[in-house]
């Protein structure tokens, strides 16, 4: 069995590696025409150093067999240079499937090569829904969704999303019919990744000692949604709060998206960057380890707010809605939107949280009963079932 795996921004590089652990540990054992083979793919929607080619060191994923190099651009030219190069691949590679990550402009392009050549497709994290269409993320991921094959949904609230659009079926009796699609609950392969590499970073991180946090600890920021630093309005509000929050005496420490940094250059905001402890971009052990060490984290990351779920630490969230509605649900997330005031109150609760005078963004039974509850983003086993179900569905047969 082939797989051809797209990937072109940092979060699928993570993901990814956790899958590609559980192909090598699937083919132990097994002959050359037994063993799947995996062919990725890397558009190059991230091409910065520091935003890609660090995942594939640190993460020991294996060196792209094809490299796009597609860069920066308007979404429809991005994602169209994307769909004709990921074409060409296709044509030349003919992969059993196409797997796709997430929401990205790589997603869409490579969900729509597949199905116009009428390969099964795979797209793991299918069922998130903001419920907003000016997010670029959320048409990604509708659309991915319509036309995938295999719909591997990282949580029971993303299988009920499908179940509400009339997408997907769960009978995977008899051969698989490529008319059709087969939605299955997984599990989330970024918790597979944390439990993974959560040790590692322990031991081979050093940003806590480079960046010399004082003893008041850290707040960690993250910034990079298109509707936070396109408009002007928000991203000075959001800049705002930042000083607000590093006012209090504790430091606010912003990996800074060269997006980002570029467009607060253009908008003429560097003067609300003073109190803010900029840096490049990190690695992801690096950034494991300070969402770890931090005692908040701001951000408009839907990778980011799962992350500081799965490490227990208060997030605040600079939007309006998130697909990550469990971690909302269960009081550890805050939607704040970009307005000034309600960042610094969420701050505030967090903080006061953080030293145990308040349960963070609920009450106290809400807190214990979430506690309690079944993790909802699965065992930390979903790239392992990912490749089970594959391999089953190749003996299968298509018809």
């Amino acid at each position: 069995m082939k797989i051809v795996t797209v990937i072109g921004a940092r979060p699928q590089f993570v993901k990814a590696a956790a899958l590609s652990r559980a192909i090598a540990h699937h083919n132990i054992g097994l002959t050359e025409a037994e063993a799947i083979r995996e062919v990725i793919v890397h558009t190059g929607q991230h091409y910065d150093a520091n935003m890609s080619q660090v995942f594939f060191d640190e993460l020991q994923i294996p060196a792209p067999d094809y490299h796009l190099e597609v860069g920066s651009g308007r979404h429809g030219e991005q994602t169209g240079a994307m769909l004709a190069r990921i074409e060409e691949v296709l044509l030349q590679e003919k992969p059993d499937f196409l797997l796709v990550y997430g929401d990205t402009n790589s997603t869409l392009a490579g969900a729509l090569a597949a199905a116009k050549l009428h390969i099964p497709s795979v797209h793991v994290e299918a069922g998130l829904r903001s419920f907003n269409r000016r997010m670029p993320e959320e048409i990604n991921r509708i659309i991915a969704d319509q036309i995938c094959t295999f719909l591997l949904c990282p949580t029971a609230v993303a299988v009920e999303n499908l179940q509400n659009e009339g997408v997907g079926n769960s009978d995977n009796s008899g051969s698989f019919d490529f008319n059709k699609q087969y939605a299955r609950l997984v599990g989330d392969v970024m918790y597979d990744s944390i439990v993974f590499n959560a040790q590692l970073a322990e031991t081979k991180s050093e940003i806590i000692k480079t960046l010399c946090v004082g003893e008041g600890g850290f707040v960690l920021a993250t910034l990079h949604r298109a509707e936070n630093t396109d408009d002007s309005g928000r991203l000075q509000n959001i800049l705002d709060a930042f000083n607000k929050i590093a006012a209090t005496g504790i430091s606010l420490i912003l990996p800074l998206h060269p997006r980002t940094l570029k467009r607060i250059a253009e908008l003429n905001l560097s003067d609300y960057t003073s109190g803010i402890k900029i840096i490049e971009p990190v690695g992801y052990l690096d950034m494991l380890q300070l969402e770890k060490s931090a005692r908040v984290i701001v951000t408009d990351s839907g990778g980011v707010q799962k992350e500081a779920f799965l490490m227990g630490v208060p997030c605040i969230t600079l939007r309006e809605e998130t697909e990550w509605t469990e971690t909302v649900d269960l009081g550890w997330n805050s939607l704040v939107g970009a307005d000034t005031q309600m960042i610094a109150a969420a701050f505030t609760t967090a903080i006061a949280a953080v030293k145990g005078e308040t349960p963070f963004f609920c009450d106290s039974a809400m807190l214990h009963s979430s506690l309690d509850r079944e993790h909802p983003y699965g065992d930390g086993h979903a790239a392992e079932l990912i490749v089970n179900i594959l391999a089953e569905s190749s003996l299968k047969g298509w018809k």
